[in-house]
């Protein structure tokens, strides 16, 4: 996993801009940063069974090759190998490649960059979507909340809003607070990230829910670094 951590003054900013946001909205902001989404154990253990069915795939196109492989082992004088030791051979040949790669990607980087794009947004996602249920929706009177998500190992980050906020927003402007927020990381100032972010998230929900009369604090300011 990833190492990472932020400054108690980087905290300290995040929590202010959060404060900020909400001193113009009933909504609320929740942010969120954890090293990375999931394990992806199942990665590793795909790519093993894939090795194990390639190889297989050879040996059926190739068998004299094998064959070729199998008297060389055996001494080089059997010219005739029988077929159990030609099965043997195969069925340990097929445990070393499946064990091979699967301690080979038990080294989490190189198991995250042979995971597929595709595959580490869907975790993100539902990481994110995780988190809300947990820490955010239905926890505000007025169903008003708003997740700001960071996963380090992938890259990614997500924003999951309550269903009355996210029908009344046009993707793109969650697109702009992602794009600010991706932007910083990638330069290194995953706080300033985090910041430009809040603000244009908390600029939404003034518009969408401007502060009332009692605007309580539903939920916490601090950042969550999992």
């Amino acid at each position: 996993m990833v190492r990472f951590s932020l400054s108690n003054a980087d905290h300290d900013r995040i929590s202010a801009a959060v404060s900020a946001a909400e001193a113009q909205t009933d909504g609320e902001i929740v942010t969120v940063i954890a090293p990375q989404s999931d394990a992806y154990h199942d990665v590793g253990l795909h790519y093993a069974v894939a090795g194990m069915l390639t190889l297989l795939a050879l040996v059926a196109a190739f068998p004299g090759w094998f064959e070729a492989q199998a008297v060389t082992l055996f001494g080089g004088w059997q010219h005739d190998v029988p077929t159990w030791r030609l099965l043997t051979l195969l069925l340990g040949a097929q445990i070393l490649v499946f064990l091979l790669i699967r301690y080979a990607l038990a080294w989490m980087p190189l198991r995250l960059a042979l995971t597929p794009p595709s595959t580490k947004a869907r975790r993100v996602r539902r990481q994110a979507v995780t988190l809300f249920r947990a820490a955010a929706e239905g926890r505000t009177r007025a169903s008003t909340a708003i997740l700001l998500y960071l996963s380090l190992a992938e890259h990614r980050a997500e924003i999951v809003a309550d269903s009355a906020i996210n029908s009344a927003v046009a993707p793109e402007r969650w697109g702009d607070a992602m794009a600010a927020l991706i932007h910083a990381v990638r330069a290194g100032r995953t706080a300033d990230g985090m910041v430009d972010a809040i603000g244009l998230l908390g600029a939404i929900l003034a518009e969408q829910r401007p502060r009332g009369s009692t605007n309580p604090n539903e939920l916490p300011d601090q950042l969550i670094e999992l």
